[in-house]
């Protein structure tokens, strides 16, 4: 039987893990995310101007973990967004399509009673490494 690499992420470009957690997971050739918070680098402090702000910052940092674990936004295959508040499910889809702009990755949103740290929002992604090819049907 083959082995499978699990590699632990880490990245100090990105905020650090509130629990028990890993930033992200690379199994075989596919990325697990953990979900990610419009934070302040190197506080527990998010960033002011509600979720508009915060998923924008969450985004980057995202981005940033994506390319961490040897992948990229592009590679991105699903997102799940968690919102404190259904009410911004719109600003929240401006700033995802400023990083996520053709070839959508599949998605699920929906609104949670809370978030750590009391953030508006919180995504998370799967996403593959390696050379990718993109078919549409």
């Amino acid at each position: 039987m083959a082995s499978i690499v699990r590699k632990i992420v880490h990245t100090a470009k990105c905020p650090k893990a509130l629990a028990p957690y890993n930033q992200a997971v690379v199994a075989d050739r596919t990325v697990y995310c953990s979900g990610v918070l419009g934070m302040e680098l190197g506080s527990l402090k998010l960033v002011d101007g509600g979720a508009a702000v915060q998923t924008a910052k969450a985004l980057e940092h995202l981005t940033t973990l994506l390319e961490a674990s040897g992948s990229s936004i592009e590679k991105v295959v699903k997102t799940t967004i968690l919102l404190a508040d259904m009410s911004d499910y719109g600003a929240v889809n401006e700033e995802y399509k400023k990083v996520f702009s053709n070839n959508f990755p599949a998605r699920t949103c929906f609104a949670v009673n809370k978030l750590p740290l009391g953030a508006s929002v919180e995504i998370e992604a799967i996403a593959l490494t390696g050379e990718v090819i993109q078919v549409s049907t």
